[in-house]
């Protein structure tokens, strides 16, 4: 059963890493050997800056990352640039859709012209920010009760007049709330449920409930701090049965955030194992609900955001 997949940090390790190889290097969980083997027909490749690189020199890596995108991800065989979300519908078996995405917007300090310049680029999601605060919001691991600030205005205007779907995983509670009413396009892309798991990186249940109600999407994520104490396939489907309970099985997706992430779940370790994920699903849910988890609910979403 195929999967769209919403995030991973496999650019990171490309441009880290001393000769890494996108096609088969085991050091990458997202590799194109195991992106095929877990039957990934679309994953989305995020751009994160760590925040402990200069300022100014923060945009600079996100030109070495989209440079890593197109040299090594692309000129791989078989993977294919997702620039318009139609495409989707147009791979072939063997194919598999690359899709950029911006992991928070600190590199582009208060310069639209930079952030211009990413979507130009072919991004197709914008995180505001990764766990830190930055000229446009506060992140995760900020003060909860401070939220958007005004140059973030600025930002979502743009995104929304580009159809950017808005990534809400990274923010803290008053961002979200701040951020809900303005976006065109909302989604978590590798989130879990704080009700199971309280972590800030987490959604409460009335923030799930409210980004679903706004038109958004959930998409859970596989890594052991956001699922709880000793993390199991088990329990990463907990949260997906919360979810579904809480706001629809219809209005959630996957994002593994492979290659972002330093351990692992058992059975969950690469992107070759994401099939074992699905199958630990069909314990809890039909094969239609499964098959919409895997990817069916996130066309169904891409479709109807077209027409918004």
């Amino acid at each position: 059963m195929k999967i769209i997949d919403l995030h991973c940090d496999a650019l990171l390790k490309l441009t880290t890493l001393e000769t890494a190889n996108f096609a088969e290097d085991v050091r990458i969980h997202a590799n194109q050997k195991r992106l095929q083997l877990g039957q990934v027909e679309a994953q989305v490749f995020a751009i994160f800056i760590d925040p402990k690189i200069p300022q100014n020199l923060q945009f600079l890596e996100v030109m070495r990352q989209i440079e890593a995108f197109h040299t090594h991800v692309l000129q791989t065989e078989g993977m294919v640039h997702i620039t318009d979300w139609a495409q989707l519908d147009q791979l072939a078996p063997h194919e598999i859709g690359a899709i950029l995405s911006l992991e928070g917007c600190s590199a582009i300090g208060e310069d639209l012209t930079k952030l211009t310049a990413v979507l130009d680029a072919g991004v197709k999601l914008v995180g505001l920010t990764w766990n830190e605060e930055n000229a446009v919001a506060h992140g995760a691991e900020q003060d909860a009760t401070l939220g958007l600030k005004p140059f973030g205005k600025e930002v979502i205007q743009l995104l929304n007049e580009r159809d950017i779907i808005i990534d809400v995983s990274h923010l803290n509670e008053q961002s979200f709330w701040d951020v809900l009413p303005l976006a065109k396009h909302i989604i978590a892309s590798h989130s879990n449920a704080r009700a199971l798991c309280d972590h800030p990186r987490n959604l409460t249940d009335a923030q799930a409930k409210a980004l679903v109600e706004a038109g958004g999407h959930i998409h859970v994520v596989y890594f052991p701090l956001f699922i709880g104490k000793g993390a199991t396939l088990d329990h990463l489907v907990g949260h997906v049965e919360h979810l579904a309970k809480l706001v629809g099985v219809e209005h959630i997706g996957l994002g593994s955030d492979f290659d972002g992430i330093d351990r692992t779940v058992s059975g969950l370790a690469h992107a070759g194992e994401a099939q074992n994920l699905l199958e630990a699903l069909r314990t809890r849910f039909s094969d239609e609900e499964v098959y919409g988890i895997a990817s069916q609910n996130f066309r169904r979403y891409v479709k109807k955001a077209a027409t918004r």
